[in-house]
């Protein structure tokens, strides 16, 4: 079910022009730290086109440097770039480059093999050379052409840019302003997993920044384990802003079907909950599990082990499954606040169902473009409201630090809802990329409703989660086939075109037949046929997602099990 509560009292809030100069990092873009020139702050951007680009995949991209004034976000024109390309510590290429009118734009000709000790002996470029500024340039539509080993192995591309000259070719800064910006490109290893039932599993891991050396499977946890090279000396760190790997598994192979939840370890210390980021949106058949290690979290990690990980040389993963769990989740839309049409993008909160009211619930957020398609790099900021309109709690809406980074259009806030009373979710996408492009800029809202607190039955929600498969339907609830008749009528539910009776009595049904087991539960008021029923409102989309297919009859089952359980569903 969509809903839309737009919070017009907090869009003020959001009217003014985003700052420009707030500093970000994607896959395929960096912005430079600004300094001072000619009375301004200015800085330098470097994107890559595609944004995320994989070995092998690609022939060509065009790498884009822009040099501009961060407070009117106006670029210079008549600049003589020096750019260099490092990846380690690897010398790529080095070439000037002039730029008449904006940013510089180049291609990048990925080169598979060179046999010089030095790279950049293999490196060759094409273009114009300007008569005044001497660097490479472009008349027209054409761009100058970097040709060599670069992007031709998965990593972090240290782009290093010097600004020789600017506002005419014959102008050279009296010192020239060195800048240093970070790209990542994406190498895909392929492994393929034994079980101990002799089942072959293919898992697919994506490296932005080394070589993944080696993947282990363990039949005793349903663990992975992996690793790469890197270099943990406190001073290198430092420098480090995030460390991405990505995990593709296929849904159907059981441990990591839809619904599992994860816990993840780098070098033996478990990592905070907002490093993994679960993606089950972008296949169909596959779930994405993304480790995103902030150069904060590998700091705190460094701290734990001490001074005897400084020195290591590798950086080990472990993702192991944690649990099985239902997922609540509200999606809308987002619209524009100055005119109120939509902004063409669409927003999902998701949040497990075993959390109730004080607990820590983590919520995951996801954004969307109009064609269903996760929006990276955005920036965004939200806000917790109780039902009497209070502000609980709110993130993303510093002014010095504009915006909340879900780089993957994921991310995960941990909030308390402090009571079971209904609350709303504000949320506001900022913008895209270092440059908070507005183009599916929006705000839009969710009602949130949890149940009890987990710990109200008095067990810690560690053995909660463990126990609740017991009491959800049998085996695991693999063998769960529910009536396509209900799956309509599920459908038809969701879309407003049935009432809640109607539906609660396809929920008895299930019931009354053994399709979904329920232990120790009685019939409330109103009996198997539903009469009477108010089902939460929240469990609408649940039904949408089941309807369409994009949740299994284990996971409906096992929701509409534990609602009967739990004595919110009377049947």
């Amino acid at each position: 079910m969509y809903r839309l509560v737009l919070a017009f009292s907090l869009l003020g809030l959001f009217a003014a022009p985003f700052a420009p100069g707030a500093l970000g990092h994607g896959i395929g873009m960096d912005q430079a730290p600004p300094v001072s020139f000619g009375g301004m702050d200015v800085t330098v951007m470097t994107q890559l086109t595609p944004t995320d680009i994989t070995v092998g995949e690609v022939d060509d991209a065009n790498m884009q440097i822009r040099f501009f004034d961060t407070e009117t976000d106006a670029d210079f024109n008549a600049v003589t770039y020096r750019v260099e390309i490092y990846r380690s510590d690897d010398l790529l290429a080095r070439k000037l480059f002039y730029a008449d009118d904006g940013p510089l734009d180049v291609e990048v000709r990925p080169v598979f093999s060179c046999p010089a000790t030095n790279l950049w002996e293999c490196t060759d470029y094409y273009g114009e050379v300007h008569p005044i500024s001497g660097g490479l340039f472009a008349r027209g539509e054409g761009r100058p052409v970097i040709q060599g080993p670069i992007f031709d192995k998965g990593g972090l591309y240290n782009i290093r840019v010097v600004i020789e000259g600017a506002k005419s070719p014959k102008t050279l800064v009296a010192e020239p302003l060195s800048f240093e910006t970070f790209v990542s490109v994406a190498q895909e290893h392929d492994f393929l997993i034994q079980t101990a039932q002799a089942q072959e599993v293919p898992v697919i891991v994506k490296t932005y920044y080394d070589d993944i050396t080696r993947l282990d499977y363990s039949d005793s946890d349903d663990s992975m384990t992996f690793e790469m090279p890197f270099d943990w000396d406190p001073e290198y760190i430092s420098l480090v802003q995030v460390v991405h790997e990505e995990i593709r598994v296929p849904k159907s192979f059981e441990p990591y079907a839809a619904g599992t939840t994860f816990k993840g370890y780098v070098n033996g210390v478990e990592v905070d909950d907002r490093v993994l980021l679960l993606d089950p949106y972008s296949y169909d058949d596959t779930n994405i599990v993304h480790f995103l290690v902030a150069g904060s979290e590998l700091e705190r990690i460094n701290g734990v082990l001490g001074e005897s990980n400084h020195g290591s040389d590798r950086m080990t993963f472990k993702l192991v499954p944690h649990s099985e769990s239902v997922k609540n989740t509200a999606e809308f839309y987002l619209v524009d606040p100055d005119t109120g049409d939509r902004a063409g993008s669409t927003a999902a909160i998701s949040w497990d169902s075993g959390y109730g009211a004080t607990d820590e619930i983590p919520f995951s957020f996801a954004f969307f473009d109009e064609s269903g398609g996760l929006l990276k790099d955005v920036r965004y900021a939200y806000y917790l409201v109780d039902g009497g309109g209070n502000i609980l709690r709110s993130a993303g809406d510093d002014a010095d630090a504009l915006g909340i980074d879900a780089p993957e259009g994921i991310d995960v806030q941990k909030m308390v809802i402090p009571s079971q009373e209904t609350h709303r979710i504000d949320v506001y996408i900022l913008g895209q990329g270092p440059g908070f492009d507005p183009s599916y800029a929006g705000a839009g809202s969710a009602v949130i409703e949890v149940g009890p607190a987990a710990g109200a039955a008095g067990a810690p929600r560690d053995q909660q989660q463990q126990e609740r498969p017991q009491q959800q339907p049998p085996a695991g609830g693999a063998g769960v086939v529910i009536p396509s008749w209900v799956k309509g009528n599920a459908g038809m539910w969701a879309g407003g075109q049935i009432d809640d009776s109607a539906f609660a009595s396809g929920i008895g049904y299930l019931v009354r037949e053994g399709v979904i087991v329920v232990p120790e539960a009685s019939p409330a008021e109103g009996g198997a046929d539903g009469a009477g029923m108010k089902v939460p409102s929240w469990l609408k989309n649940n039904a949408k997602f089941w309807s369409e297919g994009q949740i299994g009859d284990r996971e409906f089952a096992a929701a509409l099990q534990w609602l009967i359980s739990n004595g919110i569903v009377a049947v």
